[in-house]
């Protein structure tokens, strides 16, 4: 390998390398760095480390990326697309319930990322990666509603400032199993890698980072409640996560709640439904709203009459 190689060093022990990378990388997935090591681009003392490495605070490792002519170009796909708001710096669309946000091993095109490159042409920053470009926070698959894109890297920048900041407030609703007794709460509880199941989440002290989800009831349901959530945190299906760990698991959540179809749905019942940010050209404060869709008001309706 002749070109020169991303530097990382562990500042924990006991990480899997392959998380140590996507964290450290924004333009890397997991699944992309566990490529990349499987290819023998990932190093310690000149020598090619293992997918299952658990590093060791200090530990220093060699990345070496792959050239640009080794990834397979994405493409503009005319896909339709929900604009809610757009201008010259940035863009926010309504994304469908079902609709991918990047390409990954699996989905390697069909995705929000293609429709946008068709929409915005060349106007996407860098930023995100070559598979990524311009995103700015993601949303799962099966979760529809509001998400920010960046047209440029001051844009960028900007906004993921205000994210890690805190300062870019989201808003969400769900319907999740169960009743709750209090009309609102909080749940503090960290979030890193399921210890068994690589795939999902789990509230857990090792490896995690902190995450606060707020909650707040909106209707009461026989059996299921329809609830708002405001994220201070964006870890990785942290609603879902935070949500099942109370013992309230979303409405359609095959992975963290219920194993069957439930109430006819095929993913969660979950939208976001409301952003705050500050733009980042103006300064001037943005409020968004995207209405609950069709699929959400269906099930709402199957719930039968409200209770309380």
């Amino acid at each position: 390998m002749d070109q020169q190689p991303i530097w990382i060093t562990a500042k924990e022990s006991g990480e899997r390398i392959d998380a140590l990378l996507a964290r450290e990388i924004p333009a890397l997935s997991r699944s992309a760095a566990q490529r990349l090591i499987g290819q023998g681009r990932v190093t310690q003392g000149e020598k090619p480390v293992k997918k299952n490495l658990l590093c060791a605070a200090g530990d220093r490792f060699a990345v070496f990326l792959p050239p640009a002519a080794e990834e397979r170009p994405l493409k503009a796909q005319n896909i339709p697309l929900q604009v809610v708001y757009e201008d010259g710096d940035l863009i926010v669309v309504d994304k469908p319930r079902g609709l991918v946000v990047h390409p990954a091993p699996g989905h390697p095109d069909g995705t929000l990322v293609n429709a946008l490159l068709y929409h915005c042409g060349e106007s996407l920053s860098g930023i995100g990666g070559e598979r990524r470009p311009g995103i700015v926070h993601r949303i799962d698959k099966d979760t529809s509603g509001l998400l920010i894109v960046a047209k440029n890297d001051f844009a960028h920048q900007a906004l993921s400032g205000q994210l890690a900041g805190r300062s870019l407030s989201r808003r969400y609703e769900a319907v999740v199993r169960g009743g709750f007794g209090q009309d609102s709460g909080t749940v503090d509880r960290p979030i890193g890698r399921h210890p068994t199941d690589r795939k999902r989440m789990a509230v857990t002290e090792k490896n995690a980072r902190p995450a606060v989800t707020h909650w707040q009831v909106l209707a009461r349901y026989r059996g299921y409640t329809h609830i708002a959530c405001r994220l201070e945190t964006g870890r990785t299906h942290q609603i879902r996560v935070h949500m099942a760990s109370i013992g309230h698991p979303l409405l359609g959540d095959y992975t963290y709640g219920a194993p069957s179809p439930d109430k006819g749905l095929e993913g969660q019942c979950l939208h976001a439904r409301y952003l705050k940010f500050i733009h980042p050209r103006t300064g001037q404060p943005m409020e968004l709203e995207a209405p609950l869709p069709a699929y959400f008001r269906e099930v709402l309706a199957r719930l039968g009459p409200v209770i309380s």
